[in-house]
């Protein structure tokens, strides 16, 4: 599933923007999820993360730039305001597009044809689970982390935790280089890895995994490493 987010501090453009959203996805015949927010801090304080965001500039509070730039580079943005003086500051953070208000229905569906596309493009890797007879596909990308608690494997995504008989091992060995082992109960995406603290992770949704001492180096390694990549 798609996730989408809506922030903007005027409730009748966010109400409109909700309701060209909900439009596009219904004509597309996509699944997506749409949740809103009227300023940059109570989008940051969200625990879900978001392969879409539609992001005002001029926002209470924080600046939409400030909240673009501590947001998941997993993101696209679509920025929209009343000025173009931000145009080129808004490409800085490789925002997918830049509108200006009032948003015209065709622009706003031609912007969310390119984040859908760039979405495509980025990341389409899946994890079969096969269980009690029936097939589950998982994008890789959605995974927060996985572990072995009560004798079983759990996957831990974006949208919710799945669980099945297994061995931590043999899916570890069908995930992909954003993966670590920090500990033997938990391999961690570090994609969604924010900090680490007193031998933890810090996940972006706030939640917090073991890493065993012997591999405390190696995990800030992997993440410091992951990071450069990356080009944060």
């Amino acid at each position: 599933m798609i996730a989408v987010a809506i922030c903007e501090d005027e409730r009748y453009i966010l109400e409109e923007l909700y309701r060209k959203v909900k439009k596009y996805i219904n004509m597309k015949r996509l699944t997506a999820s749409i949740k809103t927010f009227v300023s940059g801090g109570e989008l940051l304080a969200e625990k879900d993360s978001f392969d879409i965001i539609l992001l005002d500039l001029i926002l209470p509070g924080i600046h939409g730039l400030e909240v673009a730039k501590q947001i998941s580079n997993r993101s696209c943005i679509i920025f929209i305001t009343s000025y173009r003086d931000y145009a080129v500051e808004a490409f800085d953070v490789n925002a997918v597009h830049y509108l200006v208000k009032p948003v015209a229905e065709e622009r706003l569906f031609l912007a969310l044809d390119r984040a859908f596309k760039q979405i495509d493009q980025v990341d389409k890797r899946t994890l079969t689970l096969v269980k009690g007879g029936k097939t589950q596909l998982i994008f890789i990308r959605d995974i927060l982390y996985c572990e072995v608690f009560d004798h079983r494997v759990q996957i831990h995504t974006v949208q919710k935790t799945y669980d099945y008989s297994g061995a931590l091992d043999m899916l570890e060995a069908k995930l992909d280089e954003r993966f670590f082992r920090c500990h033997r109960s938990f391999v961690v995406n570090m994609s969604c890895v924010a900090g680490q603290e007193k031998g933890t992770a810090i996940l972006t949704n706030g939640e917090r995994i073991l890493i065993s001492r012997r591999k405390q180096t190696q995990f800030m390694r992997k993440l410091l490493n992951f990071i450069k990549s990356q080009g944060m």
